[in-house]
């Protein structure tokens, strides 16, 4: 019985999208395994999934299958986990002297939801204040790339992308909005395919009530060519 009531508290947890860190949740060993021994271990692991499921691995169209999803989990759609894959984002001098907020909006984003390992499809939007340095624009989609590539929650993924350029920029003055669709919801449980999730986390001068307005306009504009 106690088991079970352990079991119902994740189940309210994952459901309820809750998470205690801004850090991914990461063992000290991570890093011990080669990513070629976590996909040979992985690939036993997915074949054994499939095969409890009563599906036949002997079947042209399956056998592929666990080495398949064991590359695309270490190399791809979780590649973010590998801090070798985190990019370099190197900030120049604002020789332009450009004082105003710059927005990155619309920046693609594709995660996994860590709490049943189905996808989050969305939008990000970024914007920073510059206190003397800049970064290219592909970096910032870079970086939203690298976090959102692991098993997430919204709330931490929103978090970890601003703390990062924050650091890059060596300023507070960074803010990010999340806008995605989460298919934990949208396909499963509830199956509510309209529903989408909005984060935000503000940094520094976006604190400020029209500061904020103005990046959530900028945010609004209608800029499709």
């Amino acid at each position: 019985m106690k088991m079970d009531g352990h079991i119902e508290d994740f189940e309210s947890l994952g459901d309820n999208h809750f998470s205690a860190s801004a850090e991914t949740p990461m063992r000290k060993d991570a890093f011990k395994l080669s990513q070629e021994e976590k996909i040979d271990i992985i690939k036993d692991d997915v074949r054994h999934i499939l095969e409890t499921l009563g599906l036949d691995l002997t079947d042209d169209s399956l056998k592929g299958t666990p080495n398949r999803v064991a590359k695309m989990f270490v190399k791809e759609i979780f590649g973010g986990l590998n801090p070798e894959n985190k990019p370099s984002a190197s900030t120049f001098d604002n020789k332009y002297k450009y004082g105003e907020m710059l927005v990155e909006k619309n920046i693609t984003l594709y995660s996994t939801c860590e709490h049943h390992l189905l996808p989050i499809v969305g939008r990000a939007h970024v914007a920073y204040i510059s206190n003397g340095t800049v970064v290219g624009l592909s970096k910032i989609n870079r970086i939203v790339d690298y976090f959102a590539k692991r098993p997430q929650v919204q709330e931490r993924l929103t978090i970890q992308i601003v703390e990062e350029l924050q650091k890059v920029l060596e300023t507070k003055d960074v803010a990010c909005v999340i806008d995605a669709k989460h298919l934990c919801v949208n396909s499963r449980g509830i199956r509510d395919i309209e529903s989408s999730t909005v984060t935000s986390e503000f940094g520094g001068q976006f604190k400020d009530k029209q500061t904020r307005q103005e990046f959530l306009d900028y945010i609004k504009l209608d800029t499709s060519f």
